[in-house]
């Protein structure tokens, strides 16, 4: 069977309480359903695994496809680090309202906790409202007990460091940095592939049913990044026709590509 084609999947779309409608106006996905606040674009993550919807293989899965297919289907590369196991999960964010102030542990703390990936993700702006921004690390460095002191006092957000954002802008958020995106901001987010999530202050809101969510404040303690480090606004180039590289790390290259003239790609030696 061809496989040597590019893949669509259907995306998988996830109503969450902070969730708006600009994945269906500015995205145009298609859905009956309402507060849609992500668009899971390629999964294997659960039972959130992405299902091809073009070619030979439509109706075919990615995970199974993986199994079958193997480093024909990744790449030497990839299929040799990561096996069967896709490592990413690429996903829109539309938060109409604020995501909950959260942050996610590293590879090995991961694994030892809950038998998966940690999460290293980045962020790219597609659109933001007036005034919106993101949460980003800590404003000054701080130190577990002074964190923890913030927090039961319900000063938390006194800790936290504010970038206002505007389309186009793109951020790295290694694992264990405290983060949140802000309402009125329509994200691109590409991820580990992990939904392992630390959630440490939730605005003090509550459900439909007069319930708060669940926080993670113990399991938190050990996996934050205490001190400041600001080299999570990334700067790239803008260059037209050509791929101008965004982020690079261990588990993830993305690239700004704008095109108004026909180019030519070849990957026929990468491995």
């Amino acid at each position: 069977m061809n496989i040597l084609y590019p893949l669509k999947f259907r995306p998988i779309l996830k109503e969450k309480m902070w969730g708006g409608n600009k994945l269906k106006t500015i995205l145009n996905k298609e859905t009956h359903l309402n507060n849609i606040g992500e668009s899971w674009e390629i999964s294997t993550v659960g039972k959130d695994i992405s299902v091809v919807v073009n070619g030979n293989l439509k109706g075919a899965n990615l995970a199974d496809l993986i199994k079958e297919h193997k480093k024909n289907l990744l790449g030497n590369k990839v299929y040799n680090q990561f096996g069967d196991q896709f490592p990413l999960l690429v996903k829109f964010i539309d938060a109409k309202r604020n995501l909950s102030v959260q942050l996610h542990p590293n590879d090995e703390l991961a694994m030892k906790r809950h038998n998966s990936f940690g999460k290293t993700e980045m962020w790219y702006v597609v659109q933001a409202d007036n005034d919106s921004n993101l949460i980003v690390g800590f404003n000054k460095n701080t130190s577990k007990e002074e964190y923890k002191k913030y927090l039961e006092e319900g000063k938390i957000t006194e800790l936290l460091n504010f970038e206002n954002i505007v389309a186009g802008d793109s951020y790295f958020i290694k694992a264990g940095k405290i983060h949140a995106i802000g309402a009125g901001s329509l994200i691109a987010e590409i991820q580990q592939t992990s939904d392992v999530t630390y959630r440490v202050y939730d605005w003090d809101r509550k459900d439909s049913n007069g319930n708060t969510r669940q926080l993670h404040t113990e399991l938190a303690l050990d996996a934050l990044e205490y001190e400041i480090n600001n080299d999570f606004k990334l700067v790239f180039d803008q260059r037209k026709n050509i791929s101008n590289q965004i982020a690079h790390c261990n588990y993830f290259t993305t690239n700004f590509l704008e095109i108004n003239n026909k180019i030519v790609k070849d990957y026929s030696s990468l491995d």
